[in-house]
């Protein structure tokens, strides 16, 4: 009989409630640091990615003004052609993109500036381009140009 009598050791249902309220604010204050976490990588990843973006089009650019001897833009279609003996390729400017055959490249523009001989051209013969992007791209500038052949001046 006398074990029916013994305490057990145990928490109070006091201490229990004061447990419970510290691992929850504990257990919150994690999910509110990996949110703040999560959202800096989102920021990372997207920074990154329209960096990328304007990396690789200015690239693509500076490829094809060296390998094409003539480059045309037209206004009306918003469209900008390379042309040489072998191939041609068109990219075709929108607001908020720009497409090269299968390559899309998602930056918007703020301005394009098209020049000819240092002159700015509105449609035609273009040998250099200056395009500003808008403020959610970081207002970043890529000016891309070329030099003309002979056969530039000969037309």
């Amino acid at each position: 009989m006398s074990n029916i009598n013994k305490k057990i050791k145990a928490f109070t249902l006091n201490e229990m409630l004061v447990v419970l309220l510290m691992t929850t604010i504990v257990v919150g204050m994690a999910f509110a640091v990996l949110n703040l976490v999560q959202q800096q990588m989102h920021g990372i990843e997207s920074n990154y990615e329209r960096n990328t973006s304007h990396d690789l089009l200015r690239q693509s650019l500076w490829i094809d003004f060296n390998q094409f001897d003539g480059i045309w833009y037209d206004a009306k279609e918003e469209e900008l052609l390379f042309v040489n003996e072998l191939k041609e390729v068109k990219y075709k400017l929108y607001d908020d993109m720009v497409v090269k055959d299968l390559d899309t490249f998602f930056i918007a523009w703020k301005k394009r500036n098209f020049y000819f001989k240092a002159n700015t051209q509105s449609s035609g013969e273009v040998d250099a381009l200056d395009f500003v992007t808008s403020k959610e791209n970081g207002t970043r500038r890529m000016f891309v140009f070329k030099r003309n052949a002979a056969t530039t001046y000969m037309n």
